[in-house]
C-alpha cells in the first residue's frame, strides 16, 4: 500500500513552489491557487514572505497538492493520506475529503488566527533525545521554577518532540533540557506556539468557520492528527482540522497506524524531509522517500518500482 505524508510549517525552503511551477499539473496547481487567493502565489515562497505564517501554511498546502495531481497524472493515487499540522490540510484534499480551493480559504482563514494570535514572541523547539514522559516531568519543574509555561505540541517519534510556548521561556526549557541529557535542542522556523492550550481561542473560532466548509467521507483512508487515528466521516475530519492547531500532533501514533495497515511505501510531499528519516529510522523495512529529494520526472517511475517490490 501507497502512503502520501505531508510536512508542516518548518519545512519551508526559498524557492519550493517556484521549482514545481516547471510541471503542468503542478503550474495549473499553482495557477489555480492564485485565483482563488487573488493573488500570485508564486510570491509566497522567497526568504521575505517565509517569514509570514500566513504565506508559509498557504505554500505548504498549495505544494502538497500540487504533488498528488503531478502523480495522480501519472496513475498514482494513495490508499492512506496524513499530514503533520497545516499539512493535514493537504491530506484531506489527497484522500477527497475536501476540495482545493475550500481547503485554501480554511488556511488562509487558520492561519490568519494563529498569527494574529501570537504576531511575535512565540514559537516552537525541536527536543531530540528525550521522551514525552521526560519532558512531561521537566515542564512541570520549569513551570515550578520559571513561572513560564511550555508546552509539547508534536510527538514526531518516540524521542523526537517538539515543544510550544514563548520565545524566552522556550530558550530557557532548551537550555533544561541539554542539562537533562536531551542529544539536540532547537528552535524551529516557526513564530507560533502551535498545537497548545494557547490557541484554544483561535482554534473555536476555526471550528466555527469550518461550519460552512463543505467536507466528504473520504474517498481512500485519512489518519488524523489529533488522535493518530483513521477518520471515517466528513464531520470527524472536519474537527481534526479545525482544532489541530489546540491539541498535541500525535505525529508517531499515525505513521504506525499506517504501517499497521499495510503501508510499505510512503512519500513525503516537498519541501519536506524530516517525515521520511522518522520513517526510515522507525521502520526500516518500509520504503521511504522524499519527493523533495528526487526530480519529478522520474518520481513517479520511482515509486512504481518500489510498489511492484513490496516497499524493498
Amino acid at each position: 500500500m501507497l502512503a502520501f505524508v505531508f510536512p508542516g510549517q518548518g519545512a519551508q525552503q526559498d524557492g519550493y513552489l517556484r521549482r514545481l511551477a516547471a510541471y503542468a499539473p503542478a503550474k495549473a496547481t499553482l495557477d489555480e491557487a492564485s485565483h482563488v487567493l487573488n493573488l500570485d502565489v508564486l510570491t509566497l515562497d522567497t526568504a521575505e514572505a517565509l517569514r509570514s505564517t500566513v504565506a508559509v501554511q498557504i505554500g505548504m498546502v498549495i505544494a502538497g497538492v500540487a504533488t498528488v495531481r503531478i502523480l495522480a497524472a501519472e496513475h498514482l493515487t494513495p490508499d492512506m493520506s496524513a499530514g503533520l499540522s497545516v499539512g493535514a490540510y493537504a491530506a484531506a484534499v489527497s484522500c477527497g475529503a475536501l476540495a482545493f480551493d475550500d481547503a485554501l480559504r480554511m488556511v488562509r482563514r487558520r492561519a490568519g488566527l494563529m498569527e494574529s494570535a501570537y504576531p511575535s514572541g512565540y514559537g516552537l523547539a525541536a527536543i531530540s533525545g528525550l521522551t514525552e514522559h521526560d519532558l512531561e516531568k521537566l515542564t512541570v519543574d520549569h513551570a515550578r521554577e520559571s513561572g513560564t509555561q511550555v508546552y509539547i505540541g508534536n510527538v514526531n517519534a518516540p524521542r523526537q518532540i517538539v515543544m510550544a510556548g514563548a520565545n524566552a521561556a522556550l530558550d530557557m526549557f532548551i537550555e533544561r533540557a541539554l542539562h537533562a541529557g536531551a542529544r539536540k535542542a532547537a528552535r524551529l522556523a516557526v513564530s507560533v506556539p502551535s498545537h497548545c492550550e494557547l490557541l484554544a481561542q483561535a482554534s473555536d473560532a476555526l471550528r466555527d468557520f469550518a461550519k460552512e466548509i463543505p467536507f466528504n467521507a473520504p474517498a481512500s483512508t485519512y489518519v488524523a492528527n489529533r488522535g493518530g487515528r483513521p477518520l471515517h466521516t466528513a464531520d470527524a475530519i472536519r474537527d481534526d482540522l479545525a482544532t489541530n492547531m489546540r491539541y498535541t500532533v500525535r505525529w508517531f501514533d499515525a505513521l504506525t497506524v499506517m504501517i499497521e495497515m499495510g503501508t510499505r511505501v510512503v512519500l513525503e510531499a516537498p519541501p519536506g524531509q524530516v517525515l521520511t528519516d522518522i520513517t526510515r529510522e522507525a521502520f526500516p523495512d518500509v520504503s521511504a522517500l522524499a519527493a523533495n529529494t528526487i526530480a519529478f520526472d522520474r518520481l513517479a517511475a520511482t515509486l512504481h518500482r518500489r510498489i511492484e517490490a513490496g516497499g524493498r
